[in-house]
């Protein structure tokens, strides 16, 4: 049962005069509304009331035709959901952050419904976000608990993703079953040679005859051979594992990276780059280990222990029973320990992401931390992260070191049964030298795989804890996604926002009931102060996020039911962080247009104005530019940037400060190549000099997360609204500098 219909079957069980039928909805808190303490409240919106319980007590009743607006608000540490209700700003309800996502959307749709007159909860509210069995909270977009789940669940899908390799599994299984059957004979060969060969009658009598040589030397050769049939059936199966194991760590390596480029911007913002890069490579190459190393290993061990136990059994099935009597013991304590492992291992896993992640951050920054001398800062908050990860691996490890020897003497005690078995047969003239060698190899071997086994639960751990990582990312919901038939539009460039609403967080819009036109050709700035939702915007054009509320639409077509390789292929982008990829300057202004020739290439950095600078380096076009960029100026970044955006041939292009970081002289020669390449074409500018923006179409004006004003320069300046007061601030500040 969801939230909202537990609730709802608690209201009316409290107050009768309520049917289920009534509520809207109904939500819980924690927090007192005043006060401290905790306390075990809820709201509900019917179609006439709204009520507050605490502890089942009604606090506040309100009449709903009163309330005239729904307000949610972020306190410091807690939340606040309140009202405006007959022209007073009432608080409904105080609760922990724990509640924030829920209540900030309830308050959200309830503001819908004042506006519209329909109220539609936007989460799966009758769904419940918290695994049953432990309490925990799921993984982002995931309804799978990784603590719970059975593994079983796992291991069932990797068995499908090997499917296209389980020749190869099949092959090396069945050379495990060869190889165990190959094992057995050693210990036979070696009694014949005991017992027919070298007899112990008081004294050595060897009988050099034909007949003895031949036997001997048959043996021999018969021992040689099987050990090096042992060899060579070890690397055919190595080999085998080695080709089944790598190609199918890097069909997985290919389904987690294809899965996290499906991913938002959003969700993926939400995970740090060494977390993502432990699923990608470290978790696949644990797996690859796993399947290369140890389930081939398992098969063979429990093959051998299966075999011999049966030769034991037909030898003394009582002996047989006490040395093999410890072994259960040692399955119920890695059963009893199993939980402690997992919880060990993922811990080990986070404290090894989190000091990976403080890697790429310094090594990606590295500019930064030189240019403010932080070098040792740097090195001692890797040193911090790197000694949680060595406490975390050395508490694992103690405890391996503790547990490990007291389960290999726990099933080393037969041996010492072995020992007082076979010295008294020896002596009671019932058992061969021969027999005593077979007896105890075989006893040798099985305790092989009884100490390899005790030790397989540690390395299955470690593994699971890198599946339930990959399959963590590969079961992750993807918020932003193609409709089975989305549509491949060959775009004009008309775009049309009609009452789009968008917020990074629940409850926190950065625009509201955005409605605007734009008609193909159009030159549109985009201006306002910062933080009111600009670089939002066009991120919204190009559908690195999906509205909360209202349609984006281009040439009349939802922007929804667009494919989105259609949508960003037609959309030529400058973001205000520009990035470059390690490489030459070439492959950076070719990656837009792979295919494009080498004059394409050259006539969109001269449009660029990057040309000129680009033909001074040593090497020019084939120059390296390094990680980011880094050994290029801000300026010539940018250029490069254009120079990429401009070969895209975009139907509309997007410049999201393009051209902050250049002189004057290189700013006019870039205006007048956009004032060109802008014809024919939509261009949406955001831009820090408005100056640069007097020859918009249009020009937006956002405040507050709205359309604030609308209409060309000269326009704006004769309404001597906002705009104008942001070009006066700015035309203050350039007479302050000179």
């Amino acid at each position: 049962m969801g939230e909202r219909a537990a609730l709802t079957s608690r209201l009316c069980r409290i107050n009768k005069d309520v049917s289920a039928d009534d509520v809207i909805v109904a939500f819980a808190f924690d927090l007192p509304r005043e006060g401290y303490g905790v306390v075990d409240g809820f709201v509900a919106v019917t179609t006439e009331r709204v009520y507050v319980y605490e502890d089942d007590r009604l606090t506040a009743d309100y009449d709903a035709s009163g309330i005239t607006e729904y307000i949610f608000t972020n306190g410091v540490g807690c939340v606040f959901a309140e009202c405006v209700y007959n022209g007073e700003h009432i608080m409904l309800c105080r609760a922990s952050m724990s509640h924030k996502d829920t209540i900030a959307a309830i308050i959200w749709q309830l503001t819908r419904r004042l506006e519209r007159g329909t109220y539609s909860y936007a989460y799966e509210e009758d769904t419940d976000v918290k695994c049953p069995t432990c309490g925990r909270k799921y993984p982002p977009g995931s309804h799978v608990c990784p603590h719970c789940t059975a593994k079983s669940g796992y291991l069932r899908r990797i068995w499908q993703i090997a499917k296209p390799y389980r020749a190869f599994i099949f092959f090396s299984i069945a050379l495990y079953f060869v190889s165990s059957i190959v094992q057995l004979i050693p210990p036979r060969l070696n009694r014949i040679l005991v017992d027919d060969y070298i007899r112990v009658d008081g004294a050595y009598e060897l009988s050099f005859t034909q007949t003895f040589i031949i036997g001997f030397v048959t043996v021999v050769l018969s021992i040689l051979g099987v050990n090096i049939l042992q060899r060579v059936i070890g690397i055919v199966r190595g080999l085998t594992l080695i080709e089944a194991g790598t190609r199918m760590t890097v069909a997985l390596r290919s389904m987690v990276f294809d899965k996290i480029q499906q991913l938002s911007v959003s969700k993926i913002s939400k995970r740090t780059a060494g977390e993502l890069m432990n699923r990608v490579t470290d978790d696949t190459n644990q797996l690859q280990n796993f399947i290369k190393n140890d389930i081939g290993g398992f098969f063979e061990q429990v093959l051998i222990f299966v075999a011999v136990a049966g030769i034991l059994f037909f030898y003394d099935w009582k002996l047989a029973l006490v040395i093999l009597v410890p072994a259960p013991i040692v399955v119920m304590a890695n059963r009893i320990f199993h939980q402690k492992m997992r919880r060990m291992f993922h811990r080990q896993w986070v404290m090894n992401s989190r000091s990976n992640t403080i890697l790429h951050d310094i090594f990606s920054g590295i500019r930064v931390v030189k240019s403010f001398g932080m070098e040792h800062r740097e090195m001692e908050r890797y040193d911090d992260a790197t000694r949680h990860e060595c406490e975390a691996q050395i508490t694992a490890e103690t405890f391996f070191a503790k547990f490990s020897p007291l389960m290999s003497f726990l099933m080393g005690l037969g041996e010492f049964f072995l020992l007082y078995y076979v010295g008294d047969k020896i002596i009671g003239g019932t058992m061969t030298l021969g027999q005593m060698q077979e007896f105890t190899s075989y006893v040798t071997i099985i305790y092989g795989p009884l100490r390899w086994l005790s030790n397989f639960p540690r390395r299955y751990e470690r593994t699971m804890t890198s599946v339930v990582k990959i399959f963590d990312i590969i079961d992750e919901d993807v918020d932003v996604s193609d409709k089975e038939d989305a549509t491949e539009l060959d775009i004009k460039g008309h775009i049309e926002f009609e009452d789009v609403s968008f917020g990074y967080d629940s409850g926190n819009n950065v625009l509201h009931n955005i409605n605007l036109t734009v008609e193909p050709g159009d030159f549109v700035g985009i201006v306002g102060r910062s933080g009111v939702g600009k670089s939002t915007l066009i991120n919204l054009v190009m559908r690195l996020y999906d509205v909360d509320d209202g349609t984006i639409r281009i040439d009349g077509v939802d922007i929804r039911d667009i494919s989105q390789s259609s949508l960003r292929s037609q959309i030529g982008v400058v973001l205000q962080e520009t990035f470059l990829f390690s490489g030459t300057i070439y492959d950076n202004i070719a990656y837009a247009k792979p295919s494009a020739t080498r004059d394409e290439v050259l006539a969109a950095a001269k449009l660029a104005g990057a040309h000129s600078f680009i033909m001074k380096m040593p090497d020019a076009y084939n120059t390296h530019v390094g990680e980011r960029g880094h050994t290029l100026s801000g300026g010539e970044r940018q250029r490069i940037a254009i120079a990429r955006a401009l070969l895209h041939d975009p139907r509309i292009l997007i410049l999201d400060e393009a051209t902050a970081s250049l002189d004057t002289e290189t700013e006019k020669q870039i205006q007048d190549a956009l004032q060109i390449l802008s014809q024919n074409r939509t261009t949406l500018a955001i831009a820090h000099r408005l100056s640069t923006l007097r020859n918009a179409t249009k020009l937006i004006v956002l405040d507050k997360g709205t359309v604030a004003e609308v209409g060309t320069h000269d326009e704006l300046m004769r309404r001597r609204g906002i705009y104008y007061g942001l070009v006066m601030a700015q035309r203050q500040m350039s007479r302050m500098s000179q």
